[in-house]
């Protein structure tokens, strides 16, 4: 079955969590190499990396807490830095090849704004702030498959993470491509249940037009 869309997922698949994190670090006046080191390991131990924010902050309320930082003008921002060197090319190169392509992960409804702004060469870009349902649930991936043309299985999901993106996505039906990046990518870059989802595994974005197109 040729592969009409693909969806991409957003933190350390398309962009760089360096300054997402480095802020949440300043906001709760901690170095920022500490939370660094905090989100690691709640990682490896295969908790949410909200976690790590909890450890610093005991009964940390996310919630109220990017409130807070709305309210103060210390709110969300990404910039075309924050974008990995690889997604706009290869997002291009996935266009021109004459796929559908969207985006869409565990984010705020504000870092769809923030997306929109970058103007990068996609057709679309949903967060699960909108939707009001996230990965890893199946409802995330339902709204995936009526938003993005073709049948489940004309769709490819590409993301970093075994259970929220790959695991989640295939048992929806849809083809998944695996993003060996960042700490999630590259820690279970060789589990048997993510090389068992997994269509594709890849080291750049730009590798994926040749394989899908």
């Amino acid at each position: 079955m040729p592969i009409r869309s693909v969806v991409f997922d957003v933190g350390e698949t398309l962009m760089d969590d360096t300054t997402f994190w480095g802020s949440w670090a300043d906001w709760l006046g901690v170095p920022r190499h500490t939370l660094a080191v905090l989100v690691g390991t709640v990682t490896a131990l295969g908790q949410d990396n909200a976690e790590a924010l909890r450890l610093v902050r005991p009964g940390f309320d996310l919630v109220a807490e990017r409130q807070a930082r709305e309210d103060a003008g210390k709110g969300e921002s990404i910039s075309e830095a924050d974008l990995y060197p690889d997604a706009r090319p290869g997002l291009d190169a996935l266009r021109s090849a004459g796929l559908w392509v969207g985006i869409a992960g565990n984010q705020t409804a504000r870092t769809a704004e923030l997306l929109a702004n970058l103007d990068l060469p996609v057709d679309a870009i949903a967060t699960s702030g909108q939707w009001g349902v996230a990965k890893p649930d199946p409802g995330f991936f339902a709204r995936v498959v009526d938003w993005a043309p073709g049948s489940p299985d004309e769709i490819v999901y590409v993301g970093d993470h075994r259970d929220n993106d790959i695991i989640a996505a295939k048992a929806s039906g849809l083809r998944t491509a695996h993003l060996r990046r960042g700490p999630w990518g590259y820690l279970q870059a060789d589990d048997p249940a993510l090389k068992a989802n997994a269509d594709w595994q890849v080291d750049s974005i730009t590798d994926l037009a040749p394989l899908l197109s």
